[in-house]
């Protein structure tokens, strides 16, 4: 078997198409098609099924990457470490991150600090991306996970928190259950303009009357701040204001749903370095994440 295109495969396939892979090793187009032909020839069976949207393993392509991509991992981390025990990584990461989801933001800074060779690309989004078509190598996802094609590593739980401060409270009273918070007003995340907010309290169900809904959560506190709603924030949004006492937090007895949080990656794919690198180097991070989370504060 000519190595090479084995090589060239394996890029095809975690790249999700011939022209994501031809751009990723730098090669023209036609080049890496026709190699790729010719591993079929020599093989007598397709790799690939080609269409518009991209490429898709056939049967036998995907026993062949199962062997074959573990094979060129190692063979390339062998040459890395052939040419020296030191060597810095270097290359593309490209991630997927919630909007608003500022933990992450500190941690993006502390892995380039360790790994300045790597160029890190975030797509921020609110909606669920498509981590082959997209190009992405890992997600960050808040919620439950549906997906059984991807690898899903926890990395922690949270709730997020509701919020007013004390000169609302002061102006209109503090709630002392859900249904309270009817005759007060309300602003809530929503990512569609058709679906009215929901809270789940503690179990109790609500539809807040909401003066403004919107999907940035950063918008959300600043309301919050300025005395006009109560909201719910994520607890590194609200927990320095309920910390400076500009915020308080409103029914603890009735907690909102803890939401867990995720990184995925394509369970098709074999992770390269520098993606197990960044996996475990959020992983060694985590205890930084978790205190960031933490809301401190009355109540």
């Amino acid at each position: 078997m000519d190595l090479n295109a084995a090589r060239m495969f394996v890029a095809v396939v975690q790249a999700g198409s011939l022209s994501a892979a031809a751009a990723r090793l730098d090669i023209p187009l036609p080049t890496l098609s026709r190699r790729i032909r010719a591993l079929e020839r020599q093989l007598d069976v397709q790799l690939l099924e080609r269409s518009a949207r991209g490429t898709r393993l056939t049967d036998a392509g995907n026993r062949l990457y199962e062997h074959a991509g573990r094979g060129v991992e190692a063979l390339l981390e062998a040459e890395q470490a052939v040419v020296s025990d030191q060597a810095q990584l270097k290359g593309r990461l490209r991630l997927s991150l919630p909007q608003s989801f500022e933990p992450w933001w500190d941690l993006l800074a502390a892995f380039q600090h360790r790994y300045p060779d790597i160029q890190v690309h975030v797509h921020s989004t609110e909606r669920r991306v498509d981590l082959t078509e997209d190009g992405i190598d890992v997600a960050l996802r808040v919620g439950a996970i549906v997906h059984e094609t991807m690898v899903a590593r926890h990395m922690l739980s949270y709730r997020h928190v509701l919020v007013a401060s004390p000169e609302l409270v002061g102006r209109l009273g503090m709630p002392a259950e859900p249904d309270a918070l009817h005759r007060l007003p309300c602003a809530a995340w929503a990512s569609r303009v058709d679906v009215p907010p929901r809270w789940e309290l503690g179990g109790h169900r609500i539809e807040p009357r909401s003066i403004l809904s919107t999907n940035d959560y950063h918008h959300l506190r600043r309301r919050a701040l300025d005395g006009d709603v109560v909201t719910e924030l994520p607890p590194f949004l609200a927990g320095p204001a309920i910390r400076e006492q500009r915020l308080v937090p409103l029914l603890p007895g009735h907690p909102l749903p803890e939401q867990a949080i995720h990184l995925l990656y394509p369970a098709h794919r074999h992770p390269s370095t520098i993606v197990r690198t960044y996996l475990d180097f959020c992983r060694g991070y985590l205890p930084r994440i978790v205190a960031a989370c933490a809301v401190a504060g009355p109540g």
